[in-house]
Parts: C-alpha cells; sequence; structure tokens
C-alpha cells in the first residue's frame, strides 16, 4: 500500500511539474501579444519626440527593418521613416533606425500602386486599415485599394500584395529614397538595377550621408512574371530595357494579372548580389508568407520570454514593447555565410556574427547592461565586432552604423560596453585584445577627443573643444573603465594613469555656482553663465542637456562628487531641487523633453539621477521618483516614450527601473534598487537559473518598500550586484504607501564603489 502511494504520489508531483512546465511555456509563447510596435512611432502634438520608433517588421537584431515611410525624404524629424500623425505611405524600404535622433538608411524601397501615375507616388492610409505585430505589418493603401503585409527574416523582407480584382499591377522600384539630398551631404554615388529574367531583379546602390559610403546589394523575387517595365535615370526613360548604372534609379514594374496575390521576396547584403541571393535562399526558400510570420514570431517570442511579468495589461504592454525596442539592435551586418564589409572597405568573414547599429551615447547606460544578463552570447558577439571594428578602423566604434563610423555624440562608450563584458568573463572575448583597443582608443585623438589637450590642461577648455564640459565628465567616467580593466590585466603604471584621469572632471567644478562650468586655456570661467541654457551638439559647453542635469554625471565615484557638492544634506538640497525648479524664461531645444523640474526623461544624461538618492541614504526619494517617472513617461500610445528611444536605451530604463533595479554605473557590477513596478518579474538567465524580484502589495499608492527579503534572508541592502542576479534566486519586498526611513540606510546598505576590483 505504501509503494503505491509512493507511486501514486510521484506521479502527481510529475503530472503537476508537466503542468506548471507547459503554464510557463504558455506564458513565454504568448507574450508576444502584448508587444504594439505602434508605441514610440509619434507624439500627440505632432512634435518628433515621442519615440521615433517604426512600426513595420523585423527579427531581433535583424540586418533588415522592412517598414512604411511616411515621407518622401524622411529627416531628423522623422528619423524611422514614420510618424503616427502622417497621412501618406510613400513606400516600404527595407532599413530604419530605431528611435534616433538622426535619420538614415532607408534602402531599397518598394511601392505597389494600380494607375499610372507621376513620381513621387503615394497613398494614403488610415490607421483604423494598419496593424502590427512581431515580425509582421499590415496597411491597406486607400489610393488604390491594395491590401499590403510585410514579415521579414534576419537578412530579407518579404511583402504580399493584394491589388483589387479590376486593378492593374504596379510597383516602383526605388533606389533613389534616402534621407533629403545635401543633409549630413547625402548623395548616391552610384546605382545599379539589372532584371535577370521576368521574376527576379538585383542590383546595389552606393550612398554616402550620415554614415560615409555605404554599400547596400539586393537580389529580389516576384512571385508573378513581369510584363513590362521603365527603367529611369533621373528624366531619362528607358522602355524595356534590362539593365541600368546611374545615381537616381527607379524601375516601374508592370506584373502579369491574375487572381492571386503578388509576392515579393528580397533579401540585402553589404558584399554582393551574390551574397545577398544566398542569403533569400537560406532564409526564404519558398512562398509562404505566413511561415516566415510564424518563425519572426517565434524568434520574438524566444527573446521577449526570457523575463516573464506579473502586472496590469498595460504593463504588460508597455514592458513587452520595450523588450522588443531593445532587442531591435544592434544589427546583424555579417550574411549568412559570415562574410561582411568591414570599415575598412575590404570583406572579411566572422562566423559568429558581425554587428553594427552602436548607438553607445545611448546603449551604453542600460541596454548594454541588459545584453549583459540577458544576452551574453549576443554581447560578445557585439564586443568582438567592436573590437573587430577597431582592428580595422583604429578606434572602437562612438556610433557605429553600417560597420562605419560618423561620429556623432562625445565620449568613447563602446569602452563601457567592452569592459564591462571583460569584467563579466563573458565567453569568447579576448581579453588582451579587449584592452588594446580601450586604452588605444583612449589615447588616439579623433573628433571630439583630442586627448593631447585632455593630457595638457586635464579638463577640455572651451575655446579649443565645444561641449567642453560634457566631454570633460563624459571621458572621466571612460577614464575609470579603462584603468578597471587595467587593473584587473595587472598593468598598475596604466591603472595609476587612467585612474588619475578619470578624476579631472573635479577640475571644472565651480565650488561658488555649485556647477561644472566651462573654463578657457587660461583657466577662466567662461562668462556669462547660466545652469539653464541648453546646449545641443557644439557651440555649447553641454551636450544635449544643461548644467543642472551634468551636475549629476559621475557615475564612477558617486562618494566624491557628494564631497564635491558640500556633503550628503547638501547633496539631497540639491537633488530636491533637480526635481522641483521650473522655469519657463529660458528656451528648451528638441532635447529637452519629458521634465520634472529640471530633470528631462527624454534625453540620456538624465537616466540616473533619480538613483542617487540611494547613495545618500534617503532611498525611499530615489522609490519616489522612479515610480513618478515609470508612471508619467510611458504609456502604451504610440506617443509612448518621453523623448527618441535611442536604440532601446529609454526602453531598457523601463525594463530595469520596473523591475525595481538599475546600473548608474553601467561597468561596475552593481543595480541600484528603485520601486519596483510590477508584481512579479522573472528573468530567465541564459544558465537555466532563474532571478526573481516579487513585489508584494504594490499598487499606484504602495510605491515604497518596507522591508525585503533575499532567498528567504533579511535584505537592507539598496543593491543588487551582477552576482546576485546571475546566481539566481527570489527578492521579495514588501510595500507600502508610506516611507520606510530606516530601511537601507546603514553605511554598509548603499551601493559601493565596484564589485570587480578593490580601489
Amino acid at each position: 500500500m505504501k509503494s503505491t502511494m509512493k507511486f501514486l504520489s510521484k506521479k502527481i508531483l510529475f503530472i503537476c511539474g508537466l503542468s506548471w512546465s507547459t503554464m510557463l511555456l504558455s506564458q513565454s509563447s504568448t507574450v508576444t501579444q502584448y508587444v504594439n510596435p505602434f508605441i514610440g512611432t509619434g507624439a500627440v502634438n505632432g512634435s518628433s519626440l515621442s519615440g521615433n520608433n517604426f512600426p513595420g517588421a523585423t527579427t531581433p537584431f535583424g540586418m533588415v527593418q522592412l517598414s512604411p515611410d511616411t515621407k518622401e525624404a524622411p529627416d531628423w524629424s522623422v528619423a524611422s521613416g514614420y510618424n503616427y500623425n502622417d497621412k501618406s505611405i510613400y513606400g516600404f524600404s527595407h532599413t530604419h533606425l530605431s528611435g534616433t535622433g538622426v535619420g538614415d538608411l532607408f534602402d531599397i524601397s518598394l511601392m505597389p500602386y494600380s494607375r499610372q501615375r507621376k513620381y513621387p507616388i503615394y497613398s494614403r492610409f488610415d490607421h483604423e486599415e494598419e496593424n502590427a505585430k512581431p515580425g509582421y505589418y499590415q496597411v491597406n493603401l486607400l489610393e488604390d485599394q491594395i491590401k499590403v503585409e510585410l514579415t521579414a527574416t534576419q537578412h530579407a523582407g518579404f511583402q504580399k500584395y493584394t491589388y483589387h480584382k479590376d486593378s492593374a499591377e504596379f510597383v516602383l522600384l526605388d533606389l533613389d529614397h534616402s534621407m533629403p539630398k545635401g543633409s549630413w551631404g547625402c548623395r548616391i554615388i552610384a546605382a545599379q538595377i539589372k532584371i535577370i529574367d521576368k521574376h527576379t531583379i538585383e542590383g546595389f546602390r552606393i550612398i554616402t550621408g550620415w554614415v560615409p559610403l555605404r554599400k547596400i546589394y539586393f537580389y529580389a523575387q516576384f512571385s508573378k512574371p513581369i510584363i513590362r517595365q521603365k527603367l529611369q535615370n533621373g528624366s531619362t526613360l528607358y522602355k524595356n530595357q534590362s539593365i541600368i548604372n546611374g545615381t537616381d534609379l527607379k524601375a516601374y514594374l508592370k506584373f502579369e494579372k491574375n487572381s492571386n496575390p503578388l509576392l515579393v521576396k528580397l533579401a540585402l547584403s553589404p558584399v554582393s548580389t551574390e551574397n545577398a541571393k544566398a542569403n533569400l535562399e537560406a532564409e526564404i526558400p519558398n512562398w509562404d508568407i505566413n511561415n516566415t510570420t510564424e518563425q519572426a514570431n517565434n524568434l520574438w517570442q524566444k527573446e521577449l520570454g526570457k523575463i516573464q511579468i506579473e502586472g496590469t495589461e498595460k504593463q504588460k504592454r508597455i514592458f513587452y514593447t520595450a523588450m522588443y525596442h531593445a532587442f531591435t539592435q544592434p544589427n546583424k551586418l555579417s550574411d549568412v555565410n559570415g562574410d561582411y564589409m568591414a570599415a575598412d572597405y575590404t570583406t572579411r568573414n566572422e562566423p559568429n556574427g558581425y554587428y553594427s547599429t552602436f548607438s553607445l551615447w545611448d546603449m551604453y547606460r542600460a541596454a548594454a547592461p541588459l545584453y549583459t544578463i540577458l544576452q551574453p552570447k549576443k554581447t560578445s558577439a557585439f564586443v568582438n565586432s567592436m573590437i573587430d571594428h577597431y582592428k580595422e578602423f583604429g578606434l572602437l566604434p562612438i556610433w557605429g552604423l553600417w560597420g562605419q563610423e560618423n561620429y556623432c555624440m562625445i565620449g568613447n562608450h563602446a569602452i563601457p560596453v567592452v569592459v564591462n563584458a571583460v569584467l563579466n568573463h563573458l565567453p569568447g572575448i579576448n581579453p588582451k585584445a579587449a584592452y588594446e583597443a580601450v586604452k588605444n582608443s583612449s589615447l588616439t585623438s579623433h573628433i571630439n577627443a583630442p586627448f593631447d589637450i585632455w593630457e595638457n590642461y586635464h579638463y577640455m577648455p572651451e575655446n579649443l573643444q565645444s561641449q567642453s564640459v560634457s566631454i570633460t565628465l563624459e571621458m572621466s567616467y571612460d577614464d575609470w573603465c579603462v584603468a578597471q580593466l587595467a587593473q584587473r590585466l595587472g598593468k598598475t603604471e596604466d591603472y595609476k594613469h587612467f585612474m588619475d584621469r578619470s578624476k579631472y572632471y573635479k577640475n571644472l567644478y565651480d565650488a561658488n555656482s555649485g556647477f561644472f562650468r566651462a573654463k578657457n586655456d587660461k583657466k577662466a570661467w567662461i562668462e556669462p553663465f547660466s545652469p539653464l541654457n541648453y546646449g545641443a551638439n557644439g557651440g555649447n559647453p553641454y551636450t544635449e542637456g544643461n548644467a543642472w542635469q551634468y551636475l549629476w554625471y559621475v557615475p564612477q565615484d558617486i562618494p566624491s562628487l557628494i564631497s564635491l557638492i558640500g556633503g550628503k544634506s547638501m547633496f539631497i538640497k540639491r537633488l530636491d531641487s533637480l526635481f522641483t525648479l521650473k522655469d519657463s524664461t529660458v528656451k528648451l531645444n528638441n532635447n529637452a523633453s519629458g521634465l520634472i523640474g529640471q530633470y528631462a526623461h527624454g534625453n540620456e544624461p538624465s537616466h540616473h539621477i533619480a538613483y542617487l538618492y540611494d547613495y545618500a541614504g534617503v532611498p525611499w526619494k530615489t522609490q519616489f521618483y522612479t515610480h513618478k517617472i515609470l508612471q508619467e513617461m510611458y504609456n502604451d500610445s504610440f506617443s509612448g516614450y518621453a523623448g527618441n528611444e535611442d536604440c532601446g536605451q529609454m526602453a531598457s530604463w523601463y525594463i530595469f527601473s520596473a523591475m525595481g533595479f538599475y546600473p548608474v554605473n553601467p561597468a561596475n557590477g552593481i543595480f541600484a534598487i528603485g520601486s519596483p513596478l510590477l508584481q512579479q518579474a522573472t528573468i530567465n538567465l541564459p544558465s537555466g537559473k532563474t532571478f526573481t524580484v516579487n513585489a508584494k502589495n504594490v499598487s499606484n499608492e504602495n510605491i515604497y518598500i518596507q522591508s525585503a527579503t533575499l532567498n528567504g534572508r533579511p535584505f537592507t541592502h539598496t543593491y543588487l550586484t551582477i552576482h546576485n542576479i546571475q546566481n539566481g534566486g527570489k527578492l521579495v519586498f514588501i510595500m507600502g504607501d508610506k516611507p520606510n526611513k530606516k530601511w537601507g540606510t546603514n553605511k554598509e546598505d548603499i551601493p559601493p564603489y565596484s564589485i570587480f576590483n578593490k580601489n
């Protein structure tokens, strides 16, 4: 009897285990239903600062982003090509940026139409007849009543055009479609369209713009035969010609009419049309667009299921869309055979994949630490791609796109990404090669980084280098990161040198005004000075911010910053002022959005600031402001972000903060604790372990931590370490509606300097 009961017990446990596993699988396999690709595609007032995301079809970290363009020539205000407030579509191009402040790419545009008309060919559309989900986009073009459906693989786009039964079937292939010509020097250097047969077209374009000299090759197949073609270069039209070369190329194609939709498969390559063909044959071997759509959705399910959350439906929509945006880039630039176009314009091969789209001034802050936790293998590939870029170009990337460098933004924030990866022992990275790259990138002068001036003056004089205050602060942080890797590798002299440089920020602190200020090369303060005045990207000491926002940028040594400002009491007082000071007399620029006082969540310099209260022993103030930002600066509509989403950074801030912690210093392995928004978040780690954060009683009122346990033991630290997370376990917060001013206030509870090295 006992043995029978024992057997039944085991069987029940086994069945329960299967049920629980099935439930978890079901949860993870349905998270894509919460993604709304229209979040962040426009602003209520028509401004560009609510995401700048695109709604089209893509796969995680894929080369292709097949999406509609709502401008004939998308500019910086519609950097993703799509604005929710627009009423017309000008084509569906295969490459797009996600959430950036500058637009580029928009490669190889196709536009279906049903009647002859002059260029530009466009159509009205209505959001009521438009929808999107991960890996799929659909819209009805009202001009000709054409239903367009898009899906994608890593290297290819797949389109389906359902024309009206009585309409002719035309398609415009546009190789001239781009950002405005002349903007950032944009021009097409050369292009070719070659009609191989009635079902096949290949070609290329070489274009320069925000990114210098990009090569894009394509190979396209159509499910129906072409019955007439017109090729055009500028104003010259060629009828029934099979090849054309030039700088302003278009192909007007007419297809055989029958009852079936027209299907189009088009793959890209940065190397050759042969590689583009191989990419297409490997990824879309047949004409089953539904199967390709399902495959894209499955890829997204796998990635988004790495975190499972419990919360409101709205919270799930914001959270999983944020994960979707975070995993849209960096983008794979190598072909299926590993070939890629290197920064020196030679063809090289990387079997593990070569990646680009490194918006590093943005993504190093939170997106890169998120990848370290959830995507360690991908992070290794990203870092090795950066090291390859260094070998080919002489510097780590600053803003790397399509394998090239555009020098946009300041600092060299590939350094904290590389250093963090090495300090975390991510597999497949050579520490010596990584150190060579970060060291030499910190010694070789380049645009916005004159290291001879840096070494000579120990700050950046504004009359010798614009954006001087921001560069001084950000380069000090990068130097700290170099020092950490030097210490790990036993390079004592280098460690001392870069640690000394990491303190140069102190040379621009003005104790009288209480701000970091610009000096000239005579060490004199530059007048007049107002801490409220905004800078953009040159001609001002501050980059996309003001003195209030840059006062807090010393993530490498916050205790020293507290001391510099005048101690904890003064530090807290100044933080309070940041969040409460309003001034309507100062003209704001496009970088000032998502304001709470002078805190500007719409741009990256502010992103760590709310967590600094933890370091001053008043964590309940971090809890108050992080909750406020989570609630006020994100929503699930098309205006879902407070500023440009910036290649995953704005999204990653939400992902971390909604779980209850954030990497103030992205390279020291420490995460400051805020106020968890979600009832529960479980991170499914690549090791097979899980780390769960549970917030009991959490609500819009219960935002304050009353107590906590980690793996069943009392937990009073206002920080987690990367090891806490990677080792797996469960962190439980008890939440309440009033601050517990005793929790997390002891000296040992304040976030430490670093977990990797002793300084």
